[in-house]
């Protein structure tokens, strides 16, 4: 018998249980290995036979079959792939038995003694539209500076349940929607909800169910949320948490976190030190990387969860000074005849790229890809008079070429389309070549495509990796420039 949900003694009830684990990359692993520890009968499920062959000769069975259960199975813990209305979630609802992803395997094993001895590590927990990755990161550089035993895991990259079994006692914890989706219980001691924009629709199916997904990080102790954001407000609003903090790049007013712009500061009013009316500094605003809007939003949320877990102010503006943004969150990468080539390939949906799009006056703006069912007219509405131009690319080009021709019909546009006619001719260098004629002097050329990359490239890294090799070759710079203050 499997736990009920938050229960403690999950790991001893998992002992004999025969768990599908759907899924068997990274963190399918990691959950086969810890199933596998506590005794569990572990069957694993990929479509790709190279995946499950690359678990080697882990104590489980395998199967590339991704519409049926095992016979006797008791649970399965799935990838953040498998949609609700997939094939293996129909048949695991039919045959009554529970599905679940990986970030609630691991809040149940942290409940149980005998996998955390220790007790509970305690959940600092964000999710949003954009800046997850970001903030997590910001946030585990806090945590550490205040001599934390602390990681950050989750959607950034390192499993929770690798976390859990290292025995560190603060998790940072990045959740996409698509993991909350699977999270029936799991309920962080903080949680933040950064921003909520369209994207995923066609995962979820509709903008309630994706915000209802995200409003899941908020059922914790302390609900943290941005107040610049309407739809992030919102779930604040009737978070079900006893406490609710909201962070704004504004004044904060009493019991919110933001920023004293005369003095260049941010600023705590919601976990004050002293209690003091003018609350309490907690870095400089020039000690922020990336700089700009995004940059100033992620740092607030990042230090509010730090606050909420007792960080001291000292440690919050260490943390902040000493966190460089990782790669593809808008860093230079060539820079040649008066013109700066920006990698911001981490915007995978038109929110994210109206952010980037605003750092700059005058753009040629690369985009296209896998829209998921997010709308562009508001973002080409927004941002059309800094567009110098624009090359499209990938298979939802169609959607954008018809925005830009209702919204901004003077903006010259070139289509390179979606297919790859080699590596000296591929879409990515015909785009620089394309936007290279159309840049001049203190121009900016942007990638930040408002859209997914699983069409054209492996992923969004992948995607960013092609755009500098191609800036770099159509430029003439052999070194990527750099920029630490490039917004993200």
């Amino acid at each position: 018998m499997v736990a009920t949900r938050g229960q403690a003694g999950a790991g001893t009830r998992l002992t004999g249980a025969h768990v599908l684990v759907a899924g068997a990359r990274r963190t399918g692993a990691s959950v086969v290995d810890v199933l596998l520890e506590i005794g569990a009968t572990v069957t694993v499920a990929d479509a790709d036979p190279g995946q499950l062959a690359s678990l080697g000769d882990r104590t489980a069975a395998f199967t590339t079959e991704l519409g049926a259960l095992p016979q006797g199975c008791d649970l399965v813990v799935t990838s953040p792939g498998f949609r609700p209305d997939s094939p293996l979630a129909q048949a695991a609802r039919t045959a009554g038995v529970e599905m679940i992803g990986e970030p609630e395997l691991a809040w149940r094993l942290g409940q149980d003694p005998a996998v955390c001895p220790a007790g509970p590590p305690r959940w600092l927990a964000v999710t949003g539209t954009n800046g997850k990755t970001t903030t997590t990161g910001m946030l585990e550089a806090i945590l550490l500076a205040a001599g934390e035993d602390a990681v950050a895991c989750g959607n950034i990259g390192l499993p929770i349940v690798d976390a859990l079994r290292a025995g560190h006692r603060v998790l940072a914890v990045e959740l996409s929607s698509f993991q909350l989706e699977w999270s029936p219980s799991v309920a962080p001691y903080a949680g933040a909800v950064l921003n909520v924009a369209d994207d995923h629709l066609d995962w979820h199916g509709s903008m309630a169910a994706y915000a209802a997904a995200k409003a899941r990080v908020l059922r914790g102790g302390i609900a943290i949320a941005g107040l610049d954001d309407e739809r992030a407000a919102g779930l604040l609003r009737t978070a079900p948490a006893p406490r609710h903090v909201g962070f704004t790049r504004g004044e904060p007013s009493p019991g919110e976190v933001g920023i004293r712009r005369d003095e260049g500061l941010l600023l705590d009013r919601a976990f004050a030190d002293d209690g003091a009316r003018r609350g309490t500094p907690l870095a400089a605003l020039e000690d922020i990387a990336p700089a700009g809007p995004p940059g100033e939003a992620n740092a607030l949320a990042a230090a509010a969860l730090a606050r909420a877990h007792g960080v001291p102010a000292d440690a919050v503006a260490a943390g902040l000074r000493g966190y460089a943004p990782g790669a593809h969150r808008g860093a230079v990468v060539a820079e040649a005849n008066g013109v700066r080539w920006y990698d911001d390939s981490k915007a995978t949906n038109p929110h994210a790229a109206a952010a980037s799009l605003a750092a700059h006056d005058r753009v040629v703006w690369l985009a296209g890809g896998m829209l998921k069912g997010a709308e562009v007219d508001d973002l080409v509405l927004a941002h059309r008079g800094r567009l110098a131009g624009v090359v499209v690319l990938g298979v939802d080009r169609g959607a954008i070429l018809d925005a830009l021709a209702r919204h901004a019909p003077e903006v010259p546009v070139v289509d390179v389309g979606a297919g790859d006619d080699g590596p000296m001719d591929d879409p990515m260098t015909r785009a620089a070549r394309a936007a290279a004629s159309m840049a001049h002097p203190g121009d900016v050329v942007l990638l930040a495509p408002a859209a997914a990359s699983m069409d054209m490239f492996r992923d969004y890294a992948a995607r960013g990796d092609a755009f500098a090799a191609a800036a770099q070759r159509v430029a003439g710079v052999p070194e990527p420039a750099s920029d630490p203050g490039a917004p993200s």
